[in-house]
């Protein structure tokens, strides 16, 4: 038995995923670090196991009534976990923020900025003193009450809603309607209601056409829905809401990015003639702080928004300087992670995973809770290597409050600054899922088998490659007058033919000049439009002929259901089906190809649809997913499952590594094609039937890569990436650079954003943004080759690349 006041967090027979019966002992009140290779087992075991475990026991301690409410994460496969206190995870993960959801009402910054001009702004004579709540657009006191605080007028018409007139409402005339049952229904309901949904749309009365896009009612009638064979259909009760009602219930309300972007495209936005664009009412916005008004202050960058408080607080009333001092202390948190750049208003689906995750840092750190454990994913990620040492400085004083902090993380500079290091491995999926070291960080020097171990203890193990000579670009794209968001006045060229790296830290434009402006332009001569001044947010583009072809490589899902997986998105499952369909039972039995998919009736499990799971509509909660009562997973009917290829049904052959289907599929080229090249991108460790809501973003932006690698290459293709190596041990990026620098080799241009300073120094061209981030960045500090770039005065990046360099 352990003492109550054990000091370790130990862990005993921890099998999640790949773990195999890990045993180990960590020390609580440290900085520790979990480190190994992508797919090693390293978050199984901080998250699948240890924050796991705590959330669970969590739940068994509220009541019985109350714990029927919240959805029940199942155990982890552990044996024991001893001496755990209470967990607070933030992870990497993608949520899918609303409209509303801002940097403000991330951080809860904006409450206490309202409260400051509820309590200490200069009303106009004879006004009424307004509480907090006035200064919220997402209040109904609040809230403009035309746009209702969107800020904008979202306005559609039948063009829009109805782009094919000749087509009738039951062949889908209504393109902005859902599909599958839902739109289904909406089109029994019209039917039901006496509407003619066979007649070409064009055909039907004026007045009918008008009621159907745009009426604010909603009867409610009996739908008898035809009879499908086998299949009993009862009468129910459906509700009418027109086109109109749907596409502005689903922009304003909807958690889906994919719904809200479809419904995005049978919308016209223009700002709110009303409000403006400030979101309020006019008597809030009569109200003002320091000359401006909330919604002004609500619009600068932090870093300026902190200016501005600090010097109309400093002699003013005791009120004013309270909720000042409060506001400052916790802007500086942000600020001090890297973040001053952004603003109270900007919105949270447009910021990075990494952003958010240092966001809510920012706000545990105000928190003042202690003895507890806080598990985190990466929080260097996005982070450019000034940014990091701060980084380190907020994770030091979690610890300091008395804290335990783990931290799953690839970057070696934190690792360095670990109290305790945990290396999983050796290397990804069935050959990792050990602990190779728990102990100092000095003391991996002793194993041999670590992948971490020479990135660790040698100034860059990557100085053992051969050192490349610098290419020469064979023509230049440059754009005149760069004009995007931070990005003001810019003069901007591109090397063709070589590997260009832009640098520069978190907020300083990186993102805005690639993959908004200079992928935009190439996108519009690749669709055949020729961009003039003002589109595309530069004055002039050249040298875009030169390029045959443009692939942008992000890290976007591939996929937001379990449906979507690796072997579909990459065309692999196709070749797969196929050769099911050539065996001999499946001959016998007449199954063609279609039998083996599982997003399409016949051979797939009806319960669940071929998807392996069912959904689960929780009470006050998101729907759920559980495994299928009747496949259990498999996804398939147990006929389609009689059929084998080598010993293997077709859910066997999805639950493969890709690692273990290119052992099995040797010999067959349409599959090896494609598992070849996710070996190449270091992905060996995926399953292939691993759905897309298990992958992060790294992963799937590889599994794009991966995907364009496969395509026979013709012409000049321009391959632009975000990040490539978030989330990838220093041993991968050495496999992704591989790649791309193969590229570039074959005749392509490559342009990365990179943080990665050995990626930046092994690059032919680097461009550097900044020199700070938000309104102090957006000019081109240095640009030319590594070494150049390194000695550039006033750059940020040029003492890291300069110290990449002499490795």
């Amino acid at each position: 038995m352990h003492s109550p006041h054990d000091p370790y967090v130990r862990v005993r027979g921890a099998r999640e995923h790949n773990l195999k019966n890990v045993r180990v002992d960590i020390p609580r009140d440290t900085l520790t670090v979990f480190t190994g290779v992508s797919g090693s087992g390293k978050s199984s075991l901080a998250f699948g196991t240890i924050y796991a475990e705590a959330q669970r026991r969590y739940f068994e301690s509220v009541a019985p009534y109350a714990r029927r409410l919240i959805h029940q994460v199942g155990a982890p496969a552990v044996g024991e976990i001893t001496g755990l206190p209470p967990a607070v995870s933030l992870e990497q993960r993608r949520s899918a923020p609303g409209a509303r959801s801002s940097v403000g009402t991330v951080t809860t910054l904006s409450n206490s900025l309202r409260m400051l001009f509820s309590r200490a702004g200069d009303y106009p004579p004879g006004a009424e003193r307004l509480d907090s709540d006035s200064f919220s657009p997402n209040t109904a006191v609040g809230a403009c009450p035309e746009c209702h605080g969107l800020g904008r007028i979202h306005r559609t018409d039948e063009e829009l809603l109805v782009p094919d007139s000749s087509l009738s409402i039951r062949e889908g005339a209504i393109a902005a309607w859902p599909g599958a049952w839902q739109g289904k229904n909406l089109r029994d309901v019209l039917d039901a209601l006496g509407h003619d949904v066979d007649r070409p749309w064009r055909e039907l009365p004026a007045k009918d056409r008008e009621w159907i896009l745009f009426t604010d009612e909603q009867p409610v009638v009996t739908v008898h829905p035809v009879r499908a064979a086998g299949r009993i259909q009862r009468p129910y009760q459906g509700t009418y809401m027109s086109a109109r009602r749907y596409v502005l219930h689903t922009f304003a309300d909807t958690r889906s990015r994919a719904l809200r972007a479809k419904a995005e495209r049978f919308l016209t936005s223009a700002p709110c003639p009303v409000c403006g664009g400030s979101r309020l009412r006019p008597e809030a916005m009569a109200v003002t702080f320091a000359g401006r008004t909330i919604a002004e202050l609500a619009g600068l960058p932090l870093s300026a928004l902190a200016e501005v408080l600090s010097g109309a607080g400093a002699g003013g009333e005791e009120t004013a300087r309270v909720l000042t001092g409060d506001l400052l202390v916790r802007i500086g948190t942000v600020t001090e992670l890297g973040l001053g750049y952004l603003s109270l208003d900007r919105t949270a689906p447009t910021l990075s995973s990494g952003e958010l995750q240092r966001l809510r840092l920012a706000t545990q750190l105000r928190s003042g809770l202690f003895g507890v454990v806080y598990v985190l994913d990466e929080p260097s990620a996005g982070l450019h290597p000034a940014d990091t040492e701060a980084l380190l400085g907020v994770l030091g004083r979690l610890k300091e409050a008395g804290n335990s902090v783990f931290v799953v993380e690839h970057e070696m500079d934190v690792v360095r600054r670990a109290d305790w290091l945990v290396d999983v491995g050796p290397l990804a999926g069935e050959h990792g899922g050990r602990v190779l070291h728990s102990g100092p960080p000095e003391g991996l020097a002793q194993v041999p088998e670590s992948a971490t171990r020479r990135f660790l203890f040698t100034e860059d193990a990557r100085d053992t490659a051969p050192v490349r000579e610098a290419r020469t670009p064979s023509g230049w794209i440059r754009l005149t007058g760069v004009e995007r968001h931070n990005v003001r006045g810019v003069d901007a060229a591109f090397p063709l033919g070589v590997f260009t790296a832009v640098t520069g830290v978190s907020g300083s434009g990186k993102s805005t000049l690639v993959g908004q402006v200079l992928a935009g332009v190439l996108a519009d001569r690749q669709a055949g439009e020729e961009p003039g001044p003002g589109e595309r947010y530069c004055a002039a583009a050249t040298g875009l002929e030169a390029v045959d072809r443009l692939v942008q490589v992000d890290q976007k899902p591939i996929g937001r259901t379990p449906r979507s997986n690796l072997a579909t998105y990459t065309g692999l499952f196709d070749a797969v089906r196929k050769l099911f369909a050539r065996t001999e039972t499946a001959r016998e039995r007449g199954y063609g190809a279609g039998r083996f998919s599982f997003n399409v009736s016949g051979g797939r499990c009806e319960t669940c649809q071929g998807e392996g799971f069912v959904s689960v509509e929780l009470l006050f909660l998101p729907s759920t997913y559980a495994p299928c009562p009747d496949c259990h997973g498999a996804r398939y009917n147990p006929e389609t499952l009689d059929v084998t290829l080598n010993g293997l049904t077709i859910a066997q052959v999805l639950d493969l590594t890709v690692e273990s289907a290119a052992s099995f599929f040797a010999g067959t080229p349409a599959a090896e094609r494609a598992l070849t090249t996710l070996l190449d991108v270091g992905l060996g460790y995926l399953r292939l039937g691993q759905p897309a809501t298990e992958l992060s973003g790294g992963e799937a932006q590889r599994i794009k890569l991966a995907a364009e690698l496969q395509r026979t290459r013709r012409g000049h293709t321009l391959y632009l990436l975000d990040e490539p190596t978030t989330g990838l041990h220093p041993a991968d990026v050495e496999v992704l650079m591989r790649q791309l620098h193969s590229l570039v080799d074959a005749g392509s241009t490559v342009v990365v954003v990179e943080h990665d300073m050995a990626v930046v120094a092994g690059a032919d061209h680097v461009i550097d943004l900044g020199p700070e981030g938000g309104d102090r960045g957006g000019r081109i500090v240095a640009s030319g080759t590594p070494a150049e770039v390194a000695d550039a005065a006033g750059s940020r990046t040029a003492p890291y690349l300069a110290k990449a360099l002499r490795r």
